[in-house]
């Protein structure tokens, strides 16, 4: 793997905001996607636990329905693709049976040397189920995704907004989700803005680096 340089990381980085008005006649060019799409699958997760879906919706009358569930936000409806984050919800033994087969699979070993890790993985997600936390723990997971989504988009020039204000049970009902066990946790609009998006000239506003506290 060849780094980047780290002034164009910066660059991009200091470039990206939250885009409040896309031009909807530009959009994400197929292999530019294909990045971006493998960004949010090869996002890490505790455990490798992946405890989540992401929904690429492109269906016109689908994103009308969820600009209106999304206070009238047109982020949905001018952006180039629309991602729904959904987290897992009661993550179960059959959750951790299924990565740990994948794993097996994957690195070309029998399941059954993998004991000590299904013993694991089930015992942390088991004591979190204990504790009430374990929707709460997966949810955070899926913010990695988000965030790492966020910066692939940026150093490939691609903007995004990334969208709370949303009504989430109204996604989950027009997404199908709750039926499969996920729900809604955030959107993200990505695409390119407009010429007309005001936004996109305002100074980033940021703490100092001298927030950034080093213990040496």
């Amino acid at each position: 793997m060849t780094p980047a340089p780290a002034q164009s990381v910066a660059d991009a980085l200091r470039w990206r905001y939250a885009t409040k008005k896309f031009d909807p006649s530009k959009k994400i060019p197929a292999d530019t996607w294909g990045v971006l799409e493998e960004a949010l699958v090869l996002s890490p997760s505790s455990m490798g636990l992946q405890p989540w879906k992401f929904v690429v919706v492109q269906e016109a009358s689908m994103r009308t329905r969820l600009s209106a569930v999304s206070f009238g936000q047109r982020q949905p409806l001018d952006c180039s693709h629309f991602v729904v984050l959904a987290g897992r919800r009661g993550l179960d033994g059959t959750d951790v049976d299924r990565h740990v087969a994948r794993t097996a699979e994957v690195r070309g070993v029998a399941k059954e040397s993998l004991k000590a890790f299904a013993e694991m993985l089930h015992g942390n997600t088991g004591k979190g189920r204990d504790a009430g936390i374990l929707d709460f723990w997966m949810a955070h997971q899926v913010y990695i995704a988000l965030g790492g989504f966020i910066t692939a988009a940026a150093i490939l020039g691609v903007d995004t907004c990334p969208m709370e204000g949303i009504e989430t049970a109204k996604y989950d009902e027009i997404l199908g989700l709750s039926a499969l066990g996920y729900g809604t946790l955030c959107g993200c609009a990505a695409g390119y803005r407009s010429s007309e998006d005001r936004h996109a000239s305002h100074p980033k506003v940021r703490f100092k680096a001298a927030d950034v506290i080093v213990r040496a």
